[in-house]
């Protein structure tokens, strides 16, 4: 197994478990994970959805974020808010999350693991944690499962059991 073998399988593995969380919450998004509020499911979903596209696109490419009509909404610094009618609907969120990934999936598969010591475009400022090609692509799944214990955790709040052991 090589590097983009292990990315490959982790952006694999942390979409099957968070997702399968994330879609139990479809009618119940606006959940935050704790009664002084946080982050509620249909927050993460556009905000790892955002954030995958920034992190491929802006940071890999050097390119605009697909996505970056909903900076404000979703992008780093932004904060939930509990009016649903401020955010894109569940259902469109999540057909892009998929759109976003399988153009990640796609990427990978043009890659070898001498690509993934290339420099990033990320500012100088960001080079620490996305300074190279790899570090922004083994971001990816870290930061869904990251994100995934809010919504295990809102879950929880909402009086749902645990999906998995």
């Amino acid at each position: 197994m090589n590097a983009i073998d292990v990315i490959r399988m982790s952006l694999d593995q942390s979409t099957a478990w968070v997702m399968e969380l994330i879609v139990d919450m479809k009618d119940a998004p606006m959940t935050t994970p704790t009664p002084d509020g946080g982050n509620h499911p249909l927050w993460i979903l556009g905000h790892v959805t955002y954030s995958e596209a920034e992190l491929r696109d802006e940071f890999i490419f050097g390119k605009p974020n697909p996505l970056a009509e909903w900076k404000d909404i979703f992008g780093q610094g932004s904060q939930p808010s509990a009016n649903a009618s401020q955010y894109p609907p569940f259902e469109e969120i999540l057909a892009k999350f998929a759109e976003v990934r399988s153009d990640t999936q796609k990427m990978l598969e043009t890659m070898s693991d001498d690509d993934l010591d290339q420099p990033s475009k990320v500012p100088e400022e960001a080079k620490e944690f996305f300074g190279t090609v790899g570090q922004c692509l083994s971001a990816m799944p870290l930061h869904l499962v990251f994100h995934g214990g809010e919504v295990a955790d809102a879950r929880r709040a909402a009086g749902r059991p645990p999906l998995m052991g």
